[in-house]
């Protein structure tokens, strides 16, 4: 794992550097790749997305960005969710694309976790349901997506947005519940 400083640093230079922003990915990969893993592992069985092409699609999605400006850790696993995001709710699309006239059900919030939904339909109700609490409220969308995309813990998701783990799980309590109306 990386150390404080050598992420702050990296950060920085990444910004104007391309072989820091490769070295950044060598740094935190094993890190991103084992958050990864949480998450597919309660995935449904025969997924075709596997762990490290999620971190690898993310990653290309971030480096394929003009800036690789981030100011924080938090901005940066941030940056990271989104990207995981954006590749799950892709590939849903991609999926649902191919079946026909699937029928819709309603996504239940209880235990939720896109990666483990078998119907792409629901996926992307979610992602619909994440942009507009993002409108709403964007630090309940970054808990959200932290918790849901890069599968972090209260207290891991604390740590990364550099908050306590009481106002992580205020907010992550909201957005559960707008998350359900939304759904």
């Amino acid at each position: 794992m990386p150390t404080p400083g050598d992420f702050t640093r990296l950060l920085a230079e990444a910004e104007k550097d391309e072989r820091a922003f490769q070295a950044l990915f060598a740094l935190v990969h094993d890190e991103l790749v084992q958050l990864a893993r949480g998450q597919m592992a309660r995935e449904r069985a025969g997924h075709t997305l596997q762990a490290t092409a999620l971190v690898n699609e993310a990653w290309l999605r971030l480096a394929g960005d003009a800036e690789h400006a981030f100011g924080s850790r938090r901005h940066f696993f941030g940056a990271a969710a989104r990207a995981m995001q954006r590749v799950l709710t892709d590939h849903a699309r991609k999926v649902l694309a191919e079946k026909r006239g699937a029928d819709r059900e309603r996504l239940a919030l209880t235990g939720l976790d896109l990666a483990a939904t078998d119907d792409p339909a629901r996926a992307l109700e979610l992602a619909d349901a994440l942009e507009t609490l993002e409108k709403e409220d964007p630090r309940a969308a970054e808990v959200a997506r932290l918790r849901l995309f890069a599968g972090l813990e209260v207290g891991e998701v604390a740590a990364a947005l550099e908050t306590s783990e009481r106002t992580v799980a205020r907010e992550w309590a909201y957005a559960r519940a707008r998350l359900t109306q939304l759904l």
